[in-house]
């Protein structure tokens, strides 16, 4: 990353316990090093074996991403900086409205039959991934399933973790496949007004849809980095991590950006 992206995350970064007396012992390595590592790997699309020489140990590596990922250091990180960059925007730190879609890809052969399926209307074999944004794109809660998973049964764990996460959010957008009982559920159980946005008769090929061109966005986003164009990961929890990393590159680059002209 560059200067004025490190300047620009790392006042959000988590704080090791043995700065704060805690107990634990000194990290070998400092946080920038070990965080372009894994950026690297995320846009590359590398195995963590294949780890240049320039970085710190493929082992080292990834052994800070798994306490980051169990300790759930990766959510914090990544929601600090959903929350900075809002304010950049002229946003409040928590929204109130949001986007909900799933996206299903191929899964690599690491990926255990268990925790995979096929996605027959989209004729996909491999896992789901279940998002909600805000109205930037930005990411407020992700799930991976295997691709079988209908869209409506992963919303309900996935609206229920977002109204726990996000007491403000009132309004979610969303297509065709999440109509019936979960719109009545969604406002009765949450409090959460699910508004489907459905395409008209007459429309005929690609045609952008009010609300729903913001979620679709960010996938697009999740494909630049080529370690999710598959999902390699033997735990879901792993793929929903990447995922996080994958826009945490992006915010902090979009916070290292010069304000833009006329912009408080």
């Amino acid at each position: 990353m560059t200067d004025a992206e490190w300047a620009a995350v790392r006042p959000l970064l988590p704080v090791p316990a043995w700065l704060e007396g805690r107990g634990g012992q000194p990290e070998g390595y400092c946080h920038r090093q070990m965080l372009d590592a894994i950026r690297y790997l995320v846009a590359g699309g590398i195995s963590w074996r294949a780890m240049p020489a320039d970085f710190p140990a493929w082992g080292r590596v990834y052994a800070f991403f798994r306490r980051w990922r169990e300790h759930g250091l990766i959510a914090e990180f990544h929601n600090r900086l959903r929350g900075r960059v809002r304010k950049r925007e002229g946003r409040d730190a928590e929204p109130s409205a949001g986007t909900i879609d799933a996206q299903s890809v191929r899964a690599a052969a690491s990926v255990p039959s268990a925790s995979r399926g096929y996605d027959g209307g989209k004729k996909v074999p491999g896992r789901k991934r279940h998002i909600i944004t805000d109205t930037l794109g930005l990411l407020l809660v992700v799930a991976v399933t295997p691709a079988n998973v209908g869209d409506r049964d992963a919303a309900v764990g996935l609206l229920q973790r977002l109204r726990s996460l996000h007491r403000e959010i009132i309004l979610i957008w969303a297509d065709g496949g999440y109509t019936g009982g979960l719109v009545d559920w969604a406002k009765e159980r949450l409090a959460l007004t699910l508004e489907v946005v459905k395409r008209t008769d007459d429309m005929e090929g690609f045609v952008v849809l009010p609300r729903r061109w913001m979620v679709e966005r960010t996938f697009a986003w999740l494909m630049h980095s080529r370690r999710l164009a598959r999902d390699y990961e033997t735990l879901t929890a792993t793929s929903e991590a990447m995922i996080l990393l994958s826009m945490i590159t992006r915010m902090g680059r979009r916070l290292a950006r010069p304000p833009a002209s006329g912009r408080r």
